[in-house]
């Protein structure tokens, strides 16, 4: 049996340990609120896509199951819609009143935004408007950048192909070349014109438009046979410049075909188009990125219609231009090879 003083003595630390504590311990804070966590999940939810019953409609000027560059344009849309649950529908014609009828036929389903390359613009012009009367928000893509804003569009995504061109011109020029070939695949496409016309603003040499609309990348050995014939035609020309990956491997072929060795550069990739600048066919490639040109459309529409944001403040929303040649190719290859560049 312990003692009274030291029965005492155990008291006094006792007590002297619950006094520290009580001191040492935080001041009681007030209640949470069970409102609170409620707000908080609204928050959540309201900075998380939702998969809204939303269809947009993507309307270009040529057909992306054929044409590999557009094919990647609708990679990105779908990437884009799969992950904002946007019902897409996509489709594409090289004839420019086949792409209007195309505009129209999304009119007339009532969607909620329409995505459109307008490469001849005067040609759309109706069908944008009956877009934009019924209060639907329009952006172009990649073609039609000066007439975007007069057409009522939200904003252009793309490049500026003149400024493209010009760097082109620039990279000729250094290459020590003196007659270039610009190879033009569609007819009455603005955007290719402007891309040969900022070609001849920088270029010291000589440049010539070369039209191959007639077989364009619908028949590819009518183009290369047509490239053929002028090369052999024309023993001057030292450089060739195409505007779409698959003229660009055409032109390739040719200048196998004829035994020359002309400088080839193209506008746009393909997985072709990178290996062919890893072998030194290609000296380099205009990149830009289409798979933004799909994707970036869909969400600005999305953010249009679920919270009236607008992008660009009346300027494009640009993706390029930029260069691939040797020293990055091997970068972007597999990209490519994947459908995403």
């Amino acid at each position: 049996m312990q003692s009274p003083k030291k029965l005492f003595i155990m008291v006094l630390i006792v007590f002297a340990m619950i006094t520290v504590a009580a001191w040492a311990s935080p001041a009681p804070t007030a209640p949470v609120s069970v409102q609170a966590r409620p707000q908080a999940q609204a928050t959540a939810q309201a900075t998380t896509p939702v998969t809204a019953t939303m269809t947009i409609g993507l309307a270009v000027h040529s057909d992306p199951a054929t044409d590999s560059f557009w094919g990647v344009v609708v990679r990105g849309a779908k990437d884009a819609s799969g992950t904002y649950g946007i019902t897409l529908k996509s489709g594409g014609n090289g004839d420019p009143k086949q792409q209007a009828q195309l505009i129209q036929n999304y009119v007339a389903a009532k969607v909620d935004g329409i995505i459109v390359s307008m490469a001849n613009p005067d040609a759309l012009k109706d069908a944008i408007k009956q877009a934009t009367d019924a209060g639907i928000p329009v952006i172009t893509i990649n073609s039609g950048l000066s007439r975007s804003k007069e057409f009522g569009a939200l904003a252009h995504v793309g490049q500026t192909e003149r400024v493209a061109g010009q760097g082109a011109g620039d990279k000729f020029t250094a290459a020590g070349l003196k007659n270039v070939l610009c190879v033009i695949h569609e007819e009455a496409n603005v955007g290719l014109e402007d891309r040969c016309a900022g070609l001849k603003d920088n270029f010291k040499g000589t440049v010539t438009n070369f039209s191959v609309a007639s077989t364009g990348t619908k028949d590819v050995k009518g183009t290369l046979t047509a490239l053929q014939n002028k090369l052999t035609a024309d023993k001057t020309i030292d450089g060739i410049l195409t505007l779409n990956p698959t003229i660009a491997i055409a032109a390739r072929d040719a200048i196998k075909a004829v035994g020359s060795n002309q400088k080839l550069a193209t506008f746009d990739l393909s997985p072709d188009v990178i290996d062919g600048i890893n072998k030194g066919e290609i000296m380099f490639a205009i990149d830009q990125q289409q798979y933004l040109q799909g994707y970036l459309p869909i969400v600005m529409l999305y953010l249009y219609k679920t919270n009236l944001n607008t992008v660009g403040g009346g300027q494009p929303v640009l993706t390029g231009p930029g260069f691939v040649d040797k020293s990055n190719a091997s970068q972007v290859q597999a990209l490519s090879a994947k459908g995403t560049r």
